[in-house]
């Protein structure tokens, strides 16, 4: 059964992020079904979205992991994957843990086989809450929407930072950008908080200095990597070498991009437009979307980029202080879009 109980107060603080999530991203509607999935570190957030679904009117469940399955996740509970095929919207609100990607891939296929408008929202946290979630997610999707209009037509975009990166994808029309800029339609599930567009790209080469953060269950560990970036050589869409004074980073992500045959390839090139993100936090989920440019190694949302090749793994790797050029032209100096 799905758990509905409120077990504690809800936090005021929470509600006004919340709220943009129901209202202004999933645009949830009183006659709709909704699905919410959480965990007991972030039951927390997800009673401030039950109260603002409580508040539409809809029908929903509300599922809390740990009591359907033992953590870290081997698969999706059954319970949970039924539910989320008679919902129309869904909310995924819970930490991620080694491992659990495929499960989570198989709630993810469940979302694009029935068309669900799904925020996903691994790893948020309260400050997410007070920050990225406050975005004017209608301003986001504008900028978003002129930038990946232009993304669509140019062969190459090339990034530089102060700090080391001189990075350059090669683009095919074969490849489609998408964008995810917070407002979730039934064609693509967006993270929460939104504001990026990415492609996979047909080809990558140079050197890209992660002094932001590392994606996965490797950002909790190793948090904001400014004073101890991982620097990564690629060569035609492959890691070529990792350097970094912490060897645990370099090591743990070498075994990380090793998982299989492509967790080593660059799956997304992604440039983040959340323009209330200003900040590092050292938080994956609310970091890739800083305006500047986020690589990640592995799987390539194939079934929406229209790559044609697939890994079980994908890892962000976000960087600071860009300078983003669009065949020669700039439209980003020192973080700051140009558009």
């Amino acid at each position: 059964m799905p758990d509905r109980a409120h077990h504690h107060p809800v936090d005021p603080e929470l509600l006004p992020g919340a709220r943009n999530a129901i209202d202004t991203c999933l645009r949830l509607k009183p006659q709709e079904r909704i699905t919410i999935i959480t965990d007991t570190v972030t039951r927390g957030i997800a009673g401030a979205l039950q109260s603002e679904v409580e508040r539409v009117g809809s029908d929903y469940s509300l599922f809390v992991l740990e009591h359907h399955a033992r953590r870290p996740l081997k698969y999706m509970p059954e319970i949970i994957l039924d539910d989320l095929a008679l919902s129309q919207v869904s909310i995924f609100a819970a930490q991620s843990q080694p491992g659990e990607l495929s499960a989570r891939t198989q709630m993810t296929n469940v979302v694009n086989r029935h068309h669900i408008r799904h925020a996903h929202m691994v790893n948020i946290n309260r400050q997410i809450m007070l920050e990225g979630m406050r975005a004017d997610f209608c301003a986001v999707d504008e900028l978003s929407q002129r930038l990946v209009e232009q993304a669509r037509q140019v062969d190459r975009i090339t990034c530089k930072t102060p700090h080391g990166t001189e990075f350059e994808a090669e683009l095919s029309p074969k490849l489609r950008w998408l964008k995810t800029s917070g407002i979730i339609t039934r064609d693509k599930w967006g993270n929460l908080p939104g504001g990026e567009i990415f492609t996979a790209p047909m080809n990558s080469n140079g050197v890209f200095v992660v002094d932001g953060v590392v994606g996965d269950y490797l950002c909790e560990r190793f948090g904001d990597l400014q004073s101890n970036p991982l620097t990564i050589e690629v060569e035609n869409n492959r890691i070529r070498a990792l350097h970094s004074n912490n060897r645990d980073l370099r090591d743990e992500f070498r075994a990380y991009t090793s998982t299989d045959e492509n967790s080593d390839r660059v799956g997304e090139f992604a440039i983040g437009t959340n323009i209330a993100c200003t900040h590092v936090i050292g938080h994956i989920l609310q970091d890739e979307k800083i305006p500047g440019v986020h690589i990640a190694f592995g799987h390539p949302y194939a079934e929406h980029t229209g790559a044609n090749w697939a890994s079980k793994t994908h890892i962000d790797c976000v960087g600071r202080d860009f300078d983003i050029w669009f065949d020669g032209q700039q439209v980003m100096r020192e973080g700051k879009f140009l558009i």
